[in-house]
């Protein structure tokens, strides 16, 4: 649980070395431009279930990724440890960086919170229980883009 970027990130004071990829090692050769504002999606902030959902999929059209604010990763840690684990077995799993967080020189900068979506109805009870809001989100989205792809492939049959 202490290498949660959730858990010690928030007093500290500098990014840790092993936190940053020397330059020649650095993922991608594209040059990427610098932008201030990455999407950040605060379940705490009082929007309708339909806004946080339009802004993450304006999130994802734009920038292909978001970072969610103000819910599981601010839990308290007793939370937290009740899915924390980097048992690929488990059917949901909190862990920092990647599964081979151990023998990592440099970490990426990331909590992952991994559980099953599909088929949802089966699944959404696996999901941490005190994610009321992110759940409900993940449940709209899913089924709105199983409707969409549904469609789709019928309309192109």
């Amino acid at each position: 649980m202490e290498t949660l970027v959730s858990t010690w990130s928030r007093t500290a004071q500098i990014l840790p070395e092993n936190y940053v990829f020397p330059i020649g090692e650095r993922p991608g050769s594209v040059e990427v431009p610098i932008c201030q504002n990455i999407p950040l999606i605060d379940l705490a902030e009082g929007q309708s279930q339909s806004q946080t959902i339009d802004t993450i999929l304006a999130a994802c059209e734009e920038f292909g990724f978001f970072q969610v604010v103000k819910d599981f990763y601010d839990m308290p840690d007793e939370e937290k440890a009740k899915v924390y684990s980097i048992d690929p077995s488990k059917s949901c799993q909190l862990y920092t960086s990647s599964y081979t967080y151990a023998d990592e020189k440099v970490h990426f900068w990331r909590d992952n919170l991994r559980h099953p979506c599909h088929p949802l109805d089966e699944c959404i009870h696996l999901w941490p229980e005190k994610t009321y809001q992110l759940s409900q989100c993940c449940w709209e989205i899913f089924i709105g883009s199983e409707e969409v792809v549904v469609n789709n492939v019928g309309a192109n049959s």
